[in-house]
């Protein structure tokens, strides 16, 4: 005989009390609460938001981020994608693109236009956008003079993992140094 997750004084519409069973993925835990909310805002599916990277690339994804799907009363829908005022003009010129892509997540047509919506990246509560920045360029090649400094270091070490690893220390701590030494002086 089954038993019933109910409590003994609950009425019939009072709903089955949850039973833990061990730990559970923290995904579960709030699948339900994303879904619902992202249905809110019109997207019937969850990917959308939460792999936008995935679905339109890296390099559209770093300066927009979805916001609506609004359905009127044509065929497809429209996607509002949010953007700060500078790249505005760059993601113009790939609303097409944006549009098959995002087509293609969801398998047909649901797309049918794409506009743009522009804020600050700190603004209102709704219209907050806060974008990935653009990679930095790598840092310049330490001196010689570093390079020696960081190889007499590491030749006291027996171990040549340790050796390397205080050597890669060393690097780091004098690179450091010879940076903030550039930025002081004019």
């Amino acid at each position: 005989m089954a038993r019933s997750t109910r409590p003994r004084n609950a009425g019939a519409d009072a709903p089955p009390r949850r039973r833990m069973r061990g730990f559970e993925p923290a995904a579960s835990l709030v699948a339900s609460r994303i879904r619902s909310g992202a249905e809110g805002r019109g997207f019937a599916m969850t990917r959308l938001l939460t792999q936008w990277a995935e679905v339109v690339g890296e390099d559209i994804a770093r300066c927009t981020r979805p916001v609506r799907i609004s359905h009127g009363k044509g065929f497809g829908g429209t996607l509002t994608v949010l953007t700060t005022g500078p790249q505005a003009p760059l993601v113009q010129m790939q609303l097409p693109m944006i549009r098959d892509k995002v087509n293609a997540c969801y398998g047909f047509n649901a797309i049918a236009r794409v506009t743009i919506t522009q804020t600050a990246p700190q603004g209102f509560a709704e219209g907050q956008a806060v974008f990935a920045p653009a990679k930095a360029a790598p840092p310049a090649p330490p001196a010689p003079a570093t390079l020696a400094a960081c190889d007499r270091i590491a030749c006291d070490f027996d171990d040549p993992r340790l050796a390397a690893a205080m050597r890669q220390l060393a690097l780091n701590i004098l690179s450091r140094r010879d940076a903030t030494d550039r930025k002081a002086t004019p």
